[in-house]
């Protein structure tokens, strides 16, 4: 018994050095994020190619924490509810890394478009910019502290930041027939912003995770 106790303990302090790993990782990729869209607003060159070699780290601490949740489950052979938790983690952790490579995937766009002047001030992409950036904050604490009621609340502004996109590229698309000679502009600009929409996916992803997590029952609230 007291072996099995002490199995345990331990069980319990290597969970939450998984979500300790894991909320290290979503700093890294909201940072990552954050980088990427200082350097489309100042053009930084620069900036952008920073945030490409910082991926590393991100990809390097996702394998960690996989391999580390991996051997938890295959050591321990967990419970039904711990091995949900595990499992949530590893889901969660593919979710964040994506988060990093779509970072990654605008800065690109920065470097592609490069100090050509922008068609028109940069006002609603940083504003969509801004809205994935707090979903994705909020998502990461809902998981922490395993809080379904800010999941799905988190879920919800998904449709806004759709709506936003939506109009985005409509507007895009609308210069790019009266502006023929910014085209590759455009589709860059048009590119940041599905980029950001797909932020949006992963943190609502990351909702339906915490709902798994708490209730055992897999959610669609990516509709």
């Amino acid at each position: 018994m007291e072996v099995q106790i002490l199995t345990r303990e331990s069980f319990e302090e290597q969970l939450i050095t998984l979500k300790s790993e894991l909320m290290e990782l979503g700093d890294l990729a909201k940072f990552a994020l954050d980088q990427s869209i200082q350097a489309l607003e100042n053009q930084n060159v620069d900036l952008a190619l920073q945030v490409i070699d910082e991926d590393a780290k991100i990809n390097l601490l996702e394998e960690e924490i996989d391999e580390h949740a991996t051997w938890l489950i295959a050591k321990e052979q967990p419970l039904a509810s711990d091995l949900r938790k595990n499992i949530a983690v590893m889901k969660v952790t593919t979710d964040i890394e994506r988060i990093g490579d779509l970072a990654v995937n605008i800065a690109k766009s920065v470097i592609r478009i490069g100090k050509s002047e922008f068609i028109e001030p940069l006002n609603k992409i940083p504003k969509m910019a801004l809205m994935a950036q707090e979903m994705i904050d909020c998502i990461l604490k809902a998981f922490n502290e395993e809080d379904i009621y800010q999941a799905r609340e988190i879920a919800e502004k998904d449709d806004e930041v759709d709506k936003m996109y939506g109009g985005l590229v409509a507007e895009l698309m609308e210069l790019m027939t009266k502006n023929p000679t910014y085209v590759a502009q455009i589709i860059q600009l048009s590119f940041i912003c599905r980029y950001l929409e797909r932020v949006a996916d992963h943190a609502t992803n990351i909702s339906e995770a915490i709902i798994y997590l708490v209730k055992g029952k897999r959610y669609d609230l990516n509709k």
